[in-house]
């Protein structure tokens, strides 16, 4: 999930959001301030409903962020990189990059996110009974009240044994330390959060259809996201388990033909296209990567510009290149593919261009490791 904007950085993480976390926050400070708190604190200004409900909307999201900083600073103590935070319409995630070590450390990282949450949970329902106790019964205790109930929903629904809920990176942990098999740990926790996706979209059309609200298609709605998610999280644990071991140098295409940034599209188009075997094309100076251009970014200028503009002009940035070295695990290089829209790394030693990792190359290496992998299983 790619944030819309930066926030800035926590613990030395940077901090995003995604546009779609401004429907979930309106739906739900509209639903506190139009709905809730009137119909349980009335007679007050539509002023202080708005207030409150605007007020309980961003410290439920202050939450939800503390919830993903959480699991950032326990992944960084364990040995991860973490590559950002985003905010979105379901929550929040945490980028990590690479898995953990061991089921310890697995434990640990998913365990501590949704402990935050009932912590906080416990912190506001503290103060609703310190309010409720010296007489306070309008919308401030009825905001701690709100923010003690649904930060305690979001610590029990996390837990729940399903992935990619942090429940499910809980379950991972247990089967991966009972089997010793990683991947198998990975299958069944994918194949809980499939269960429990299929489960709430029953529950949420049958609320619906029932007469109940609209509260059931929100249910639905995020059973759908679980199982896709899930299958998901399925198809990533057996394409690592495939991939395990094989190093970046093992599937490479080494010393591929490369070009000058300055050469014009009409060049390449006349006398190199045709002689040229791959779809990707980098651009180097003094051996060295400054760009990579594909087919399909040629094929996209008009013919009547292509005279005037040069391959630079057209390539994947310098700054956007996806490097690798020979020796780095494949699976450590997979994440990072996407972010180039060309979908290739360009491998390099001691800064100079040695070879170049395509798609095709990773779906060669993702059959003969499933192919080892039956063999090992017989």
């Amino acid at each position: 999930m790619r944030a819309s904007f930066r926030l800035g950085r926590i613990a030395g993480v940077p901090v995003g959001v995604n546009w779609s976390v401004l429907v979930i926050f309106a739906l739900i400070a509209w639903g506190l301030s139009a709905n809730q708190f009137p119909r349980a604190y009335p007679g007050e200004p539509v002023a202080a409903y708005v207030l409150a409900g605007l007020a309980a909307a961003v410290v439920f999201f202050l939450g939800l962020l503390a919830h993903e900083v959480s699991h950032a600073i326990v992944a960084k103590r364990n040995g991860l990189a973490v590559e950002g935070i985003t905010l979105w319409l379901f929550g929040g995630v945490a980028e990590l990059k690479g898995e953990a070590k061991d089921p310890g450390a697995e434990l640990r990282i998913s365990g501590v996110g949704p402990l935050v949450s009932l912590v906080i949970g416990l912190f506001f329902g503290a103060i609703a009974v310190l309010l409720a106790l010296v007489g306070e019964d309008g919308l401030l205790l009825g905001a701690m009240s709100w923010l003690a109930g649904i930060n305690v929903l979001l610590a029990v629904f996390n837990v729940l044994p399903a992935a990619p809920l942090d429940g499910g990176r809980v379950l991972r942990a247990a089967v991966w330390k009972w089997t010793g098999d990683r991947t198998k740990a990975s299958v069944v926790a994918a194949r809980a959060g499939w269960v429990l996706g299929a489960l709430l979209i029953g529950l949420g059309l049958w609320q619906f259809l029932a007469g109940v609200g609209f509260g059931g298609l929100w249910l639905a709605l995020i059973g759908w996201f679980l199982i896709g998610a899930a299958g998901m999280e399925e198809r990533q644990a057996r394409l690592g388990s495939a991939l395990r071991g094989i190093r970046v140098a093992d599937v490479m295409t080494p010393q591929p033909q490369t070009a000058s940034g300055q050469m014009t599209v009409a060049d390449f188009v006349d006398h190199y296209l045709f002689a040229y075997r791959h779809s990707a094309l980098p651009l180097t100076e003094e051996g060295r990567p400054v760009g990579l251009v594909t087919l399909d970014r040629v094929r996209g200028i008009p013919a009547d510009r292509r005279t005037g503009t040069t391959l630079a002009e057209v390539s994947c940035r310098a700054d956007e290149l996806v490097l690798a070295s020979p020796d780095e695990q494949l699976n450590d290089l997979l994440p990072r593919l996407s972010e180039c829209a060309d979908g290739r790394a360009l491998v390099v030693t001691e800064g100079r261009l040695v070879g170049i990792v395509s798609p095709s190359d990773i779906s060669r290496a993702v059959q003969r490791g499933s192919m080892r992998d039956d063999l090992a299983r017989r």
